[in-house]
């Protein structure tokens, strides 16, 4: 799974590969977009794992960024984030798009993610994206309180559709 084709992305300008000199970056946006961040190990490990990794870029800066995994016909969303202060220009979509067409270039007949129900933005987002509510994982997330469950949510890539 190293070898992520460009090509997979080439149609949405502004985005390229993670490497390892952005990790600085990307933790400064992770540390401030969520109250429980990804560590930079979790960031070095999907990286040396090869798993799909994409920054979107404006303004000469970091805006958001996507971590994907696939394997057995399968993908997973593992992180999607736009950086605050460039939330609501779409490129959260843009992301999540992009992503779905490397899951759909690698083979994947499916994606999964899990989403915080505390998190309405996220939700509507993948809901208008062709994401399906299929079921729970109790406590799965940390919180301030004790633990929030995840909303689990799927979407088929069907070979006819096309991810703009």
């Amino acid at each position: 799974m190293s070898a992520v084709r460009v090509e997979d992305v080439d149609a949405l300008p502004g985005l390229r590969p993670m490497r390892q000199a952005d990790l600085d970056a990307v933790m400064d946006i992770e540390v401030r977009a969520y109250p429980f961040p990804w560590t930079r190990g979790i960031f070095r490990d999907c990286l040396q794992a090869g798993y799909p990794m994409w920054l979107q870029e404006r303004d000469g800066g970091i805006a958001g960024y996507g971590v994907l995994s696939i394997a057995a016909g399968e993908a997973h969303v593992l992180n999607l984030c736009t950086a605050p202060g460039h939330e609501g220009q779409g490129l959260g979509r843009r992301m999540l798009h992009a992503l779905l067409r490397i899951a759909r270039g690698h083979g994947a007949q499916r994606v999964f993610l899990e989403v915080r129900p505390s998190n309405p933005r996220a939700i509507d987002l993948y809901e208008r994206n062709g994401f399906n509510e299929i079921g729970r994982r109790p406590r799965y997330y940390p919180a301030r309180d004790g633990r929030e469950d995840a909303i689990v949510m799927a979407m088929e890539l069907l070979p006819d559709d096309e991810i703009t």
